[in-house]
């Protein structure tokens, strides 16, 4: 999975350029999801009063409305976009206004003092109406979303890598790097996705089928455990693969 943020402040044209990212992308045969994230304190979509309010109140920890044509799957809390990204699992997942995550920035701004009031190491790409004006903003370049939808999305299936942990430096820092300085300097051209040392797996940990990433010292310590247990039954040999299942 590819995911990426597009940020800027209102009125920039964020949400324009993504519906053109995300058309364009489709175009190419890829899966898109697609993340909002919404700056306003008082906003609910779930109203006081409704039925799925009163399960809230009551205490369910997770309520579902299904009509003919959505479900809506409600939790009373914020879930991190760790947390979120379970429920996808489309090539690319767009994310609007969101940067408190380790991933890519697309800026949009309507002009230099907004880029410069935003403007950080994670920025791959400039668009929104700036656009109409520069093309090239501190060796970034500047590209029109609605007319130049093609360049942008090449670019993007350049810059944008596999999504990378976001574990905090004392975790791992294996790779040489936190995870997210690895990210600026894969963006850079300094270093390579394959560079992060949790997809060095000598061990995986799947639950429901889905693999759990897991820093280096926690690989070593399930390892060890799971080799301590099994070495001295019939059959072990060292180097050989262990599988355990639980369940199912």
């Amino acid at each position: 999975m590819k995911i990426f943020s597009v940020i800027g402040y209102t009125l920039s044209g964020k949400t324009t350029t993504i519906e053109n990212i995300i058309k364009e992308l489709k175009k190419r045969k890829y899966s898109v999801g697609s993340i909002k994230d919404i700056h306003f304190e008082k906003f609910k979509i779930d109203k006081e009063g409704t039925n799925t309010y009163r399960h809230g109140e009551a205490g369910s920890e997770i309520v579902t409305a299904r009509g003919y044509y959505e479900t809506d799957i409600l939790f009373p809390h914020k879930l991190s976009i760790e947390e979120i990204l379970e429920f996808y699992s489309q090539d690319f997942v767009i994310m609007e206004g969101v940067t408190d995550y380790n991933l890519p920035i697309i800026l949009c701004a309507q002009n230099e003092a907004e880029i410069e009031e935003k403007l950080s190491d994670k920025v791959f790409a400039i668009s929104g109406r700036i656009s109409n004006s520069i093309n090239e903003y501190k060796k970034i370049p500047v590209i029109n979303a609605v007319e130049d939808t093609v360049r942008l999305v090449d670019f993007i299936e350049e810059k944008v890598y596999e999504k990378l942990p976001d574990y905090p430096p004392e975790c791992c820092s294996k790779c040489g790097y936190d995870c997210r300085t690895l990210g600026t300097r894969i963006l850079q051209g300094l270093s390579k996705r394959e560079d992060c040392v949790v997809l060095e797996r000598n061990i995986t940990l799947k639950i429901d089928g889905k693999i759990v990433g897991m820093v280096p010292f926690v690989q070593d310590i399930l390892y060890d455990v799971v080799e301590g247990v099994v070495k001295n039954l019939h059959g072990y040999r060292k180097g050989k693969i262990i599988e355990i299942k639980i369940g199912g």
